[in-house]
């Protein structure tokens, strides 16, 4: 009966894991294509403005779902008392965010010194309302790893508010095309989530759920405001003591590491947290699915990131144009840092399955600290230290999170680095001699192109001569569902 349900359950989380591939895959592919046409439509200023105000809308964001939705997740079986608080509890207090944030719009272009900001916060701000109604629904559907409903939610939204922000970029709307596109994003995928899950609320509302949840959740929410306070803190800074334009330089090159980092971060995140729920009663078979999703995402994490960071001036030069070169050099350094967070994400989704959203507050509030310490010390000597010092405690701090979910789990330091090592030394000896042996070429497409099969071939080659086994399972499990839908 056991051996049945462990079955089940690596049948589940292996179909997750493909459908948060093949969901962010797509969501990043078509985020590549949109970002392409907005970037040459679009200059730094037109993305500096947006990257000021993105702080009071994820923070906002945060105190509206204030964490419950992840106590949804938490929860052995949510019942439809426990949804039903958790939906009305969360349109509240997005409306009530919604009011302070447009009452505070002229503060915020009065901190910036941007007049503009103020209809511009106000429009925007609009992406609160739309969501607090789809935090319930977003949460069943992950509960139940219903990946494959998400996905397809998360692909029509990004699909259609894409091309309508291109649209209005392409008509000289300016700033207003991408506050649109989020707006439209966050709206269709409420709509979307809706037709997707089969729960709905009810008029007869009791909040003592959510007294219940609160311990938790709360945690919950002061580590995300924390974790988008730590995100944003280079344009919070730059917004203020740089120009627009180098607020847009760094978040130009910000979203396009986030893309790659965050489709390998979507795709573990949407099965890390249930099914390590679903095991947290066997710490055996937790220990052994822990280091298999760590393998799985060090596998894919260091080639990819360490990949795009490798490309980073072709990239930006043939596709947005010479006008961006100056965001190439800080995607370059972003992505070495950005290989590690894949890793520390899935670490504190572990740490969460254990219910102790503490750790993860706690220890999230030692690296804010940590960062405003470094970039406050560092912003007078310029922007490029002040990546790097972003990078290197980015990487310390995935040895950190390592270290807390070592106490939850049998996980020695030795394992971890067997995990995780060979993967990175791998990746960055393959990018090494990639560059080595395509530098003497000089034309942007020929260096693209060639960089991008010289590296992949030769990460596959080195991988099979190692005989690594998470490539072999890989491929069979892909082999075996090509083979069962040639079958139906």
């Amino acid at each position: 009966m056991n051996t049945k349900k462990g079955d089940s359950l690596k049948e589940k989380t292996a179909r997750g894991l493909l459908w948060g591939a093949l969901n962010n895959g797509a969501m990043q592919f078509i985020g590549l294509a949109f970002g392409i046409l907005l970037g040459r439509m679009l200059n730094p200023d037109d993305y500096g403005f947006i990257s000021m105000i993105t702080i009071f809308t994820v923070i906002a964001g945060a105190l509206q779902e204030s964490g419950f939705g992840k106590a949804l997740v938490n929860l052995d079986e949510p019942t439809d008392t426990d949804c039903n608080a958790v939906f009305w509890f969360n349109i509240l207090v997005g409306g009530a965010c919604y009011v302070i944030l447009f009452l505070c719009a002229p503060l915020i272009a009065r901190y910036y010194h941007h007049p503009i900001l103020v209809p511009l916060s106000r429009y925007a701000f609009l992406s609160i309302l739309f969501s607090s109604f789809g935090i319930v629904q977003s949460a069943l559907l992950q509960k139940h790893l219903m990946v494959k409903q998400r996905s397809k939610a998360n692909i029509s939204a990004v699909l259609l508010s894409s091309s309508v922000g291109a649209i209005m970029a392409w008509r000289g709307f300016a700033y207003w095309s991408l506050a649109t596109q989020t707006n439209l994003y966050i709206l269709l995928n409420t709509v979307f989530y809706w037709h997707y899950s089969p729960w709905r609320p009810s008029l007869k509302i009791d909040f003592s759920p959510i007294k219940r949840m609160f311990g938790f959740s709360f945690k919950v929410l002061a580590t995300t405001i924390i974790t988008q306070i730590n995100n944003n803190i280079l344009n919070i800074l730059l917004g203020r003591y740089f120009t627009a334009r180098d607020t847009g330089n760094y978040n130009q090159a910000y979203q396009w590491n986030s893309k790659v980092v965050y489709l390998l971060q979507g795709m573990v995140n949407s099965v890390t947290q249930p099914v390590m729920v679903d095991l947290r009663s066997n710490l055996g078979r937790q220990q052994a699915a822990l280091r298999k999703l760590v393998r799985f995402t060090a596998f894919l994490s260091f080639p990819m990131v360490l990949g795009f960071g490798l490309v980073s001036r072709e990239f930006i030069l043939i596709t947005l144009t010479a006008k961006w070169l100056t965001s190439a050099s800080y995607l370059r350094i972003l992505c070495i840092g950005g290989a590690f967070l894949p890793i520390s994400t899935l670490f504190s989704e572990f740490i969460l399955s254990h219910g102790k959203s503490g750790t993860i507050f706690w220890c999230t509030l030692a690296l804010f600290a940590t960062q405003l310490s470094a970039m406050l010390l560092a912003y007078p000597w310029g922007i490029q230290l002040m990546i790097w010092l972003i990078v290197a405690i980015n990487i310390v701090w995935a040895f950190i999170w390592y270290a807390l979910s070592s106490r939850l789990v049998s996980y020695s330091l030795w394992m971890f680095l067997a995990d995780v090592m060979p993967f990175a030394l791998a990746a960055a000896a393959v990018m090494t001699l990639t560059w080595l042996i395509t530098s003497p070429l000089s034309s942007p497409w020929l260096l693209l192109i060639s960089r991008i099969i010289t590296a992949a071939l030769l990460y596959y080659g080195l991988m099979k001569v190692a005989r690594v086994k998470i490539l072999d399972e890989c491929l069979n499990f892909l082999l075996k569902k090509h083979k069962g839908k040639d079958r139906a």
